[in-house]
């Protein structure tokens, strides 16, 4: 199964430019914790809460003035819209991440997977065993 057929579409965006605590704002308004960059159609970056956390405010930036742009995750991994979900699965083990964006064949952002997704509309063992990769600690003495 092509994973657009359980991919959240209509995803909200942000641009570099929005200031950080209103992509806080909007995180909190549509209970999510990762809103897509884009510069129009194109994926720039990904901006996660903890991205804001971290990189914002305990990186003493002030939410108020600074911008999204100066605190994203770039080279972000993605999947394309057609990519089998058992690929997509892999993609997201192998890279240790919870959400993936999808992009369509001119790398225009069409949507977004998270291990939700896969629990709900796709493989109940996969999902499973994705959490348990994305979810191993990094340091094994913990």
């Amino acid at each position: 199964m092509q994973i657009r057929r359980i991919m959240t579409e209509d995803v909200e965006v942000i641009q570099p430019d929005t200031l950080i605590s209103d992509a806080a704002k909007i995180m909190r308004d549509l209970n999510v914790g990762v809103l897509p960059v884009t510069d129009g159609k194109a994926l720039t970056g990904i901006l996660t809460d903890r991205d804001i956390v971290v990189r914002s405010i305990a990186g003493g930036k002030n939410p108020d003035q600074a911008r999204a742009g100066s605190i994203i995750s770039e080279n972000v991994a993605w999947c394309y819209e057609n990519d089998e979900v058992a690929t997509v699965s892999a993609k997201m083990k192998n890279n240790r991440i919870r959400r993936l964006p999808g992009v369509n064949k001119d790398n225009e952002l069409v949507g977004i997977v998270s291990l939700g997704d896969l629990a709900v509309e796709g493989d109940e063992g996969m999902a499973g065993e994705t959490l348990g990769e994305v979810s191993r600690p990094n340091r094994p003495e913990r």
